[in-house]
């Protein structure tokens, strides 16, 4: 049956667009970052980059959260909207085509409902800090971990961790061109685990400040150095004070490890 349509009224298209939903793994050395600069390698630019040439119009891709520069991810989540629909296996497969060679590679992918979205629907966030506690330098994993020479205490650091969990202002934490509208955060986990000379810090919350997690290492190494005791940790943590803290340091240790959403998403 045709379409009628009467002398004078204008014809009202609807684009129906399909959502996917994409988990990444990528290196982060190879970046500025996840979110657009100009005249920068992104990683959303690189996705985006692809996705243009995949269907030869331009297409945003919204990430779950952002990561600075130097700073991995083995399972960022990433939402998009396509003008025609693609069987979900060989868009994953058309995008690793893009990206493999640039540190990037599309790991899941699947058509998502219209009411997801990767930074709104998450529940919670989840990072990685890795060191390497030995005297040797590191050669292979140099730009995927921190390199500490010094004897370090992971049972102190871990003592000193517990105190993060719960509801607190993070001021100490917190880098000074966060725009975050409040430094008080939820951290729902913080532990601190060794495997031979690696150390992991984990942190999972519902949000973080700008640099919170490379900060809060950074000061948790300073108990495990025995610069501090963790009564010193949590005095630190209570003074609100970004001066009293210890440094910001390297985002290649640091690790984006997943975004939780809930059952439906």
């Amino acid at each position: 049956m045709g379409v009628r349509v009467s002398p004078g009224v204008p014809l009202l298209i609807v684009m129906i667009n399909t959502r996917y939903k994409i988990i990444i793994e990528y290196d982060g050395s190879h970046f500025f970052g996840w979110q657009i600069q100009k005249d920068q390698p992104t990683v959303q630019g690189a996705i985006e980059n692809a996705l243009q040439s995949i269907f030869q119009a331009p297409i945003k891709v919204t990430g779950s959260g952002r990561t600075d520069t130097g700073v991995h991810a083995r399972g960022q989540v990433a939402h998009f909207d396509t003008p025609r629909d693609m069987e979900p296996s060989r868009l994953q497969l058309a995008l690793n085509h893009f990206l493999v060679r640039q540190g990037v590679s599309i790991v899941r992918c699947e058509k998502a409902t219209a009411d997801f979205h990767a930074r709104f629907s998450a529940i919670s966030r989840s990072y990685e800090y890795l060191v390497v506690n030995r005297s040797a330098p590191l050669a292979l994993d140099a730009k995927r971990a921190l390199h500490f020479y010094k004897p370090c205490d992971e049972g102190a650091m871990q003592e000193a961790a517990r105190t993060l969990i719960g509801t607190h202002d993070f001021s100490a934490f917190r880098d000074s061109q966060c725009q975050a509208r409040s430094p008080i955060k939820t951290l729902e986990e913080a532990t601190v685990t060794r495997d031979g000379e690696v150390i992991r810090f984990f942190f999972k919350a519902p949000s973080f400040l700008h640099h919170q997690v490379r900060n809060m290492v950074g000061s948790l190494l300073m108990v495990g150095s025995g610069k501090w005791t963790p009564v010193t940790f949590r005095e630190v943590l209570e003074s609100r004070q970004r001066t009293k803290a210890g440094p910001t340091i390297s985002p290649y240790g640091l690790y984006f490890l997943r975004a939780d959403y809930t059952s439906g998403h």
